[in-house]
C-alpha cells in the first residue's frame, strides 16, 4: 500500500468499545480508515449501478428481443453450449 498524506479528525465513538479496543492493541485509526475506504468503494459502486441501470435495462430488453450475440459460443448455466 502506498503512503498516502494523513490528515488528522476527530471520531466519536462509544466509550466501553473504544476502551475494549485499546484493551486489545486495536489500532483504532487503522481499522476506521479500513472500514472508510470500504464504505467509499462501496458508495462508489452503488453509484455507478444507479447512474447506470438505465444502460443496463435497455441492454437487457435488446437482449430478449434480439438475443445475446454471442449465445452461440457462452459456456455459461443456460446457455446453449453449457455443458454441466
Amino acid at each position: 500500500m502506498s503512503s498516502a498524506t494523513k490528515r488528522k479528525t476527530s471520531l466519536t465513538l462509544d466509550v466501553e468499545t473504544l476502551d475494549r479496543a485499546r484493551e486489545l492493541g486495536i489500532n483504532v485509526s487503522a481499522v476506521a480508515e479500513a472500514a472508510l475506504v470500504d464504505a467509499v468503494s462501496e458508495m462508489r459502486r452503488k453509484k455507478w449501478r444507479d447512474e447506470n441501470a438505465d444502460a443496463f435495462a435497455r441492454q437487457s430488453e435488446w437482449h430478449e428481443r434480439n438475443g445475446h450475440p454471442l449465445a452461440d459460443i457462452m459456456t455459461t448455466p443456460g446457455s446453449a453450449s453449457w455443458k454441466p
